[in-house]
C-alpha cells in the first residue's frame, strides 16, 4: 500500500524545468542509455543525467527538448558517469519511458509546483 506524503514532504522535492543541451550515448551503462547534459538556467546551472529513453528518443530528438526533472537528490555514481539529476518520465509496458515535458518554451530553472 502506498503511504500519503505530507504537503511538506512534496515541497521538499525540487522538481524544475530545464533544456537538454547535449544528449550522448552511455556504452558503459548497463540497459541501453543516454548522458544528458541540462540547462536549468542562471540558479541552478548546467546538471548532467543518466535516462534510459533511448527505446523512444534518438539523441537527435533530445537537443532543446525541455523537459522536467528533480534537481535536490543526492548525485549518484553510474559506472564512470556522475549522474546530477533526476529526468522525470512515464514508464509504460517495456521500460517505454515518454519525458515528462512543458508544452510551451518556458524560463530554465523554473519550479513544478
Amino acid at each position: 500500500m502506498e503511504q500519503n506524503l505530507s504537503w511538506a514532504d512534496f515541497e521538499k522535492v525540487e522538481m524544475r524545468i530545464g533544456t537538454i543541451i547535449e544528449a550522448n550515448d552511455f556504452p558503459q551503462a548497463r540497459k541501453p542509455a543516454y548522458q544528458l547534459t541540462i540547462d536549468f538556467g542562471a540558479e541552478i546551472g548546467i546538471r548532467k543525467s543518466s535516462a534510459q529513453i533511448t527505446n523512444r528518443y534518438s539523441k537527435e530528438d533530445l537537443a532543446g527538448k525541455q523537459i522536467v526533472a528533480v534537481v535536490n537528490f543526492p548525485k549518484k555514481q553510474i559506472g564512470n558517469f556522475m549522474s546530477e539529476c533526476l529526468v522525470l518520465g512515464s514508464v509504460g509496458i517495456d521500460n517505454d519511458i515518454v519525458l515528462l515535458t512543458s508544452d510551451h518554451k518556458v524560463e530554465n530553472g523554473l519550479r513544478i509546483a
